[in-house]
């Protein structure tokens, strides 16, 4: 064989070998594609939808739910400054309200923007000021805003790295694979605060696991003479962290629920199935006993409710 011979034959196995190696980039780019979706339905969501209707509809608010960790993304290789969790918790908060009972339970007033919400009021009330209806008559007189009842506050408040890690692996006759995970935590604290006395009401901690897995295989031997084999292959699959922190926002949301009917803040519509879902509560927390409700003199946070802006109801 000549060398112009030899030098033809490794330029078309190379040329052959990129082209391999583009077609399976391009057919993994179509594999990986995917369309834009909805929210996923968790479990955790499905219980929020699934709660029963309350016996008056409660008006609240949430004004700030932020990261108080301050932890950036964990990285062994370089300084990483991404936020290690979503900065945005206060809008999955909101919807997880909106989402409790099937948007039975709570009517979620806007203060994370009040600042817009006000100026574009004042827009509005200058507008009908200036100019009159269709009729030539002055316009009505903008209404008042809705007050809350309950303030609904706190915040991301824990993220640990590597809690636990951990692999596994074997090699035999040059084939072999391993398998390494990590585990992460994300805790997250949500209160209920009493708009007419500031008292808190309600406060519950939620923990949700987030889990990392890699597994790679390789074969690394020789099937002939002076002929080498060398495969390898990986995969690794992590929990996205957004999620997670959304589990753990919906369950406290259904967390403050229970607790609060547990004292009698508010309550189900039927007593009979706030008995049922308050002792299954219960007993999925292993240890707790029952709180009884506050004296009669106390204030229902529903009538509180109604009590702050009674006028918005005529």
């Amino acid at each position: 064989m000549t060398l112009m011979s030899v030098a033809s034959s490794r330029r078309a196995a190379l040329f052959g070998l990129a082209a391999f190696l583009s077609g399976c980039a391009s057919g993994g780019h179509r594999l990986l594609s995917q369309p834009p979706a909805l929210q996923q339905s968790t479990s955790s969501l499905q219980d929020l939808l699934a709660l029963p209707p309350p016996r008056a509809r409660l008006d609240t608010s949430v004004f700030r739910f932020l990261d108080q960790t301050g932890q950036h993304r964990p990285n062994q290789n370089f300084a990483d400054y991404s936020f290690a969790v979503t900065q945005g918790a206060a809008s999955i908060l909101i919807h997880a309200l909106r989402q409790a009972g099937s948007g039975t339970w709570f009517r979620v007033l806007e203060r994370a923007n009040i600042g817009d919400l006000l100026q574009e009021r004042q827009i509005v009330r200058a507008n009908r000021i200036e100019y009159a209806g269709p009729d030539k008559k002055a316009l009505p007189e903008l209404g008042p805003l809705l007050n809350a009842g309950t303030i609904l506050e706190g915040g991301i408040v824990g993220y640990d790295s590597d809690v636990v890690t951990g692999g596994a692996g074997a090699n035999y006759l040059g084939i072999g694979a391993n398998v390494q995970y990590r585990r992460d935590t994300v805790t997250v604290s949500l209160r209920s605060v009493s708009t007419l006395t500031g008292e808190v009401l309600t406060a519950v901690e939620t923990t949700k696991t987030i889990y990392s897995v890699l597994l790679d295989g390789s074969v690394f031997k020789y099937v002939g003479f002076n002929k080498l084999l060398q495969v390898e292959v990986g995969f690794s699959t992590n929990e996205p962290v957004t999620v997670c922190v959304t589990q753990a926002i919906e369950l406290a949301v259904y967390a403050t629920i229970m607790e609060g009917a547990l004292s009698g803040y508010w309550a189900f519509a039927d007593p009979a199935t706030q008995a049922r879902l308050t002792d299954a509560y219960l007993r999925a927390n292993s240890g707790r006993t029952f709180q009884p409700p506050p004296p009669s003199g106390a204030t229902p946070v529903a009538a509180a409710s109604a009590q702050t802006h009674g006028v918005n109801h005529r």
